[in-house]
Formats: structure tokens, C-alpha cells, sequence
């Protein structure tokens, strides 16, 4: 049997099955890697993938296999031998929780400012992100065309960052010669500025229109900076214009941020504007798991499970808690326990302010200019409606209130119309992108 061909033939339907993100995230670094007394056994790079098509595509992968050839009864996962670690970690006063990577690895490139533990590699794909995983990975097929400028936004933690300098290490990996330059929007504050100062303006001008690519993070800091949007606008138009790509990232929608002019608003548009809201719950726990699996710690499904419902909205924080976690197993030598994990979560993450309902409720009826009463009366106009959704959708979604009760505390609803309401504005938020933004808004609030 030839298992090399039998995999490629089986990887060919999947990818008509799932998405690109998925297949490239959970299929990539897979092979055959033998097949006896019936049994395939499938070769992953770690434990983390391992689970995940245990869970998501065992079935679906042994059906194709089975279909195949007759003689396939079964499918094991084995990891390949340079990833074959113990599950278990266990700490010494020795030892480290984590394996030091070289130190070039560390160290950001001067030459193009990107870090290159920013890869897709280490990008964890879920339903929040996958829309902007895909336009990214449209932009490193062809840069300087596709999608161009590249603009990605949403709230700190949700992984912008590590998604725009991914895409500049994959070009670059594609092509070395491509002249790719990461940089903050302080960072071209303060260098007009200096160049201003000095006199050296045409230096500047020449330091940013010399590369094939520009990243530009934190776009939101040039509010109100009129001159520096300005050397913006016009590098923009050159780098347009020579087919070289602008990748931006920034908290919010360009037509949302305030101080900045309707010509960086439009050009902005004229691309590919994507969300990255915060990772819903199926996600968090694979960027948990994906996180332990990096470091070879091993957590307890108990406790992904607690840290993904209890830290919401901000990756840096479920990693900030993970390091926690293997400095406290490290400093007292044994693998934590749950409770000793809840009291790291309670006294490290700042905790979501204690609102009643009502609170809740005054809010967004503050936010969209209605009553607070209008809320909870039987009436169908079109302006309360909407508000009334919105907060059956937050209390159901951010306090995990249930439906019977939602509806009773709103007027005494039926729990069947809370779900309907709940349904339709998680449905619709995901292709409404100025619902999201007043949602987005709203939790911002509410706190």
C-alpha cells in the first residue's frame, strides 16, 4: 500500500469538507507514518493536534481511509518522534517548564522589525479569527494585489499583532528578497517628527517608500495628528500605486475612529476591512491547549475548561495566566490543582464589574438614546426592539443568565422569544459590522 498517495487522496477531500483556515491549521505537518493488521497510523506534530482531530475529525478521516481500501479497520494518532514527549509535566527546582530557544530567536530582526515567533505556525485558527486568517493567507499568495491595504482591527488581545507580522514573515519566507518593515504608528509619529525638527523630511519620505512592505500597527494613535496622516496619505498613494502592500491594524473600524481624515478613511475601505472580535469559547480552549502544547505542560481538562469560561475577550491574558501556572507548578514542584488555579485567576486578572440587570439594561438604553422603561413594556417599535435584543444577547452571552429568567426580568417574556433574540443578533453580528461595533462598544462599558 502506498500510504503516501492514500494520504494525499484522503487530504484532497477533506479540504472539500472544511474551511482552508481549519485544514491548514489541524492537517498541515500530517502523514501516514505506518499501517499494520489493518490499523493506520497517523503521524501529528503534537499532542494538542492529536486531540483536536480526535474530537473534530476522527470520524470524517476514518470514513475516507475506509473508502479507500477494504483492509483499513482502524485509526491511531502517534506524534512524531522529535515532538514525543512525556504529557505530564513535572517540575523541578532544576529544571524548566519551557524550552529555551536560541537566542537569535528571541531577538527582533533590525532589518524588518518583525519577530519571528510571530509565525501561522503558532497561530491558533477559530470561528472568531477565521475569516482573517484566510484574507491573510490570500495576501501572502499574491502581495501587492490581493486585499490591498490589508486592514485588520478589533480590541487589544485578540491576536492582531501576531496575524499582521505573520503575514510578513511568510512573505518573507516566500520571497527573501522582499523588503518588508514592521512599525507602530507612534513609531511614525515620532520619526516624522524628528525629521521635522532636523530639517531631514525627504529622508524620511525615502525611508518608508523604499520597502515592498509596510505594517502599520496601532493605526488609532494618529488621531488628530494632522501633518503625520498627511506623509501617510501621500506614502500610501505611492506604495498603492507601485503594487507594493499596506498592512494596518488598529481597536476599531476606520470609520469609527475620531480625529482621523475621511481620505485615510476611504483608502482604508477601499481594501479589506476585517473584525477579529474576541475569541469565543471553543476557541479559547484551543489556544489554551495550543499554549500548554508549546511549552509541554500538561493541564487538565478540568482546568482549560475553567480558564476558557473565566478569562474572556483577551489572549494575552489566558497566556498570562498559563505562564502562572507553570511558575507556580515550578516553584512548588507539582502539578496545580483547580482550586489552586482559581485563586491565580482571582488574584491576577481583573475581574468583570458586578452589574445587576437593570444596570445592565440602562446602559444600553442610554446607549441608544431610549427609555430605560420602553425595555420592559409590551410595545413592538422598531427602536426599542433592537436595544431589547441586544441586552437579552449580553446578559445570555456575557453573565451566562438564563433564558427563563432573562425573560422574566424583562417584562416577563417568554424564554422561547429570548432565544430567538439571542439567536438572531449572534447570527447577525457576524456579518453586521456596525452591530458588532455597538456591541464591541457596549461591553466596553459595561466593563
Amino acid at each position: 500500500m502506498d500510504t503516501k498517495e492514500l494520504w494525499d487522496n484522503v487530504l484532497l477531500e477533506i479540504e472539500s469538507f472544511v474551511s482552508k483556515a481549519n485544514f491548514a491549521t489541524w492537517f498541515k505537518d500530517t502523514k501516514i507514518s505506518g499501517f499494520e493488521s489493518g490499523v493506520i497510523y497517523l503521524s501529528v506534530p503534537n499532542t494538542f493536534v492529536q486531540e483536536w482531530l480526535l474530537k473534530k475529525f476522527h470520524s470524517l478521516i476514518l470514513k475516507l481511509l475506509r473508502q479507500s481500501s477494504e483492509s483499513i479497520h482502524a485509526l491511531e494518532y502517534v506524534i512524531k518522534e522529535e515532538s514525543k514527549q512525556k504529557n505530564q509535566y513535572i517540575p523541578t527546582k532544576q529544571s524548566s517548564p519551557t524550552k529555551e530557544l536560541p537566542l537569535s530567536e528571541h531577538y527582533v530582526n533590525k532589518d524588518d522589525n518583525l519577530n519571528p515567533r510571530y509565525t501561522f505556525e503558532s497561530f491558533v485558527v477559530g470561528p472568531f479569527n477565521e475569516l482573517a486568517y484566510a484574507a491573510a493567507q490570500a495576501v501572502i499568495k499574491n502581495p501587492g494585489i490581493t486585499y490591498n491595504p490589508f486592514f485588520i482591527y478589533g480590541n487589544s488581545g485578540h491576536g492582531k499583532t501576531h496575524l499582521i507580522q505573520a503575514i510578513g514573515n511568510a512573505v518573507k519566507a516566500v520571497d527573501p528578497s522582499k523588503k518588508i518593515f514592521y512599525f507602530t504608528s507612534e513609531k511614525f509619529l515620532n520619526d516624522y517628527v524628528s525629521s521635522v525638527q532636523a530639517n531631514k523630511v525627504d529622508q524620511f519620505k525615502d525611508k518608508y517608500r523604499k520597502y515592498d512592505m509596510l505594517i502599520m500597527d496601532d493605526v488609532q494613535f494618529l488621531s488628530g495628528k494632522e501633518k503625520t496622516q498627511e506623509e501617510l496619505f501621500h506614502l500610501f498613494n505611492i506604495m498603492k500605486d507601485s503594487n507594493k502592500h499596506i498592512v494596518f491594524s488598529c481597536d476599531k473600524h476606520p470609520n469609527f475612529v475620531t480625529g482621523l481624515e475621511d481620505r485615510l478613511k476611504s483608502r482604508f475601505a477601499a481594501g479589506m476591512v476585517i473584525d477579529i472580535p474576541a475569541p469565543d469559547n471553543e476557541s479559547r480552549v484551543a489556544i489554551i491547549k495550543s499554549k500548554c502544547a508549546s511549552i509541554n505542560l500538561f493541564v487538565d481538562d478540568g482546568i482549560i475548561d475553567y480558564l476558557a469560561d473565566s478569562i474572556r475577550g483577551n489572549i494575552r491574558d489566558l497566556e498570562g495566566v498559563i505562564n502562572l501556572i507553570v511558575c507556580q507548578s515550578e516553584t512548588k514542584n507539582k502539578v496545580l490543582t483547580l482550586n489552586e488555579v482559581k485563586d491565580l485567576v482571582k488574584n491576577s486578572i481583573k475581574q468583570k464589574k458586578l452589574l445587576s440587570y437593570k444596570e445592565v439594561v440602562k446602559i444600553i438604553a442610554d446607549f441608544y438614546k431610549i427609555e430605560e422603561e420602553s425595555i420592559y413594556e409590551k410595545t413592538r417599535k422598531k427602536e426599542v426592539i433592537k436595544p431589547r435584543q441586544i441586552i437579552m444577547y449580553i446578559l445570555r452571552e456575557d453573565f451566562s443568565i438564563s433564558y427563563p429568567s432573562i425573560g422574566e426580568k424583562l417584562g416577563g417574556r417568554d424564554h422561547t422569544t429570548v432565544i430567538h433574540s439571542y439567536e438572531k443578533i449572534k447570527s447577525e453580528i457576524k456579518s453586521d459590522m456596525l452591530l458588532s461595533k455597538e456591541i464591541q462598544e457596549i461591553r466596553g462599558m459595561i466593563g
